[in-house]
């Protein structure tokens, strides 16, 4: 599935319902929820996503549900609604990496562009995760000894430099080494450098 889908959480039935009019209004799919506890029993997004989120809710509020969704490892992009706005809150919200914080009443249009920005940061998220993924599989098949020297190509040291750090023959080195850009796909050092920086975590 890679329709986008937006998400309504608002204990409100009515800002529910005309939440979900105006975000169905421009052909978006919604669904609404009216506590914390309810979205989070709910199943994970599997396409590009967005959570429209009210600060008050009974139980967890709204913050509550975006550390819980942070620590869960879901980066789902929110824009957040209240009626009772303060600056700490609103800071704590931004700091969470919310897309924006909105006062009610609000202005529709002004709502549909925050959904537009962040359904864009959710698709951006969806393909550097698959990216990663994608790469992280390449390093993952690499053998031990390719893995080394993909470790030395990446500072730039030539195969005779490799060849001196680890004892072997430079013919050798040279041999690992294209095998190490054959097998990550890499069309230069330069590329595969990048590909390195991005897989930072995996590497040793």
């Amino acid at each position: 599935m890679n329709e986008p889908t937006v998400y309504v959480v608002d204990d409100d039935e009515s800002v529910c319902r005309a939440l979900a009019r105006l975000i169905r209004s421009v052909g978006l799919a919604a669904e609404t929820f009216h506590s914390a506890k309810a979205f989070l029993d709910h199943t994970p997004p599997d396409g590009p996503a967005c959570l429209v989120l009210d600060v008050r809710l009974p139980g967890a509020s709204g913050l509550d549900l975006q550390a819980a969704l942070s620590q869960a490892g879901r980066d789902l992009p929110i824009v957040f609604i209240t009626g009772h706005g303060d600056v700490p809150t609103t800071v704590r919200a931004m700091k969470g990496g919310a897309i924006d914080f909105l006062q009610k009443p609000f202005n529709d249009q002004e709502l549909l562009d925050c959904v537009q920005r962040a359904i864009a940061r959710s698709r951006t998220q969806r393909a550097e995760r698959a990216e990663r993924a994608e790469l992280d599989r390449r390093f993952q098949a690499l053998t031990p000894r390719e893995r080394e020297i993909l470790l030395h190509v990446v500072t730039g040291k030539l195969n005779k430099q490799i060849a001196g750090d680890l004892g072997i023959a430079e013919k050798t080195i040279k041999v690992h080494r294209g095998r190490v850009m054959e097998k990550m796909q890499a069309g230069s050092v330069a590329e595969l450098v990048r590909m390195a920086e991005k897989l930072d975590q995996s590497l040793p």
